[in-house]
């Protein structure tokens, strides 16, 4: 099996002025496509090769490095174009939003700790809201690890994940990775984590 980019959902200037285009053309063309290079030869020739991406990210002990960093660079990234969106943003209704007051207390309170798990991965990762056992819960991984992973420190399936390395905000936010976080709610796809949400089993 050959894995390939994905096309962006939209233009790169779409998230305009919450994410830059120049940011988005280097971050999907270049970082993205390199995941999906190097995961290709990676698993070449291999046992992996004809495995699904997410086989492999499940089984992050058992495979090398260079699969796992780039399977999971790969994943990662695939689900992210996804839930973010122009003219997005808002707050969730529905079941999601009664089950993130349920876990948080509030929507508010949920950005200031979902945003807390962003700031606060030291080096390069993400910042996750996954359905654990059923519920709402708040983590971070790091490089390109995720919640999916069996090496996981917190499992879970993930619905909503923001890229915290510098490559997804450094042109417009330079350091300030809490701006970068702020601006992200802006384009975030409800819609597409609800579904997410749906699918995981949430209650």
């Amino acid at each position: 099996m050959s894995f390939t980019l994905p096309n962006l959902p939209y233009a790169f200037d779409a998230l305009e002025p919450h994410i830059d285009a120049q940011t988005m053309q280097i971050h999907h063309g270049k970082h993205h496509q390199a995941y999906v290079d190097n995961l290709n030869k990676a698993i070449d020739g291999t046992p992996n090769a004809g495995k699904s991406l997410d086989e492999l990210v499940k089984a992050a002990a058992t495979i090398s490095p260079a699969v796992r960093n780039n399977g999971g660079g790969h994943w990662n990234h695939s689900f992210f174009w996804e839930i973010l969106a122009p003219g997005a943003g808002g707050t969730p209704d529905g079941k999601l939003g009664e089950a993130i007051k349920g876990a948080f207390g509030s929507f508010d309170e949920f950005k200031d700790k979902f945003a807390a798990a962003g700031a606060t991965r030291f080096g390069s990762g993400w910042a996750w809201l996954i359905v654990k056992d059923g519920q709402l819960a708040v983590s971070s991984t790091p490089n390109q690890d995720n919640p999916l992973m069996d090496v996981a420190e917190v499992k879970g399936t993930p619905i909503l994940g923001v890229d915290v390395w510098e490559h997804a905000y450094y042109l417009k936010y330079q350091n300030r990775r809490p701006d970068y976080m702020k601006a992200v709610w802006n384009v975030i796809n409800w819609k597409k984590v609800a579904e997410h949400y749906a699918k995981a089993g949430g209650k």
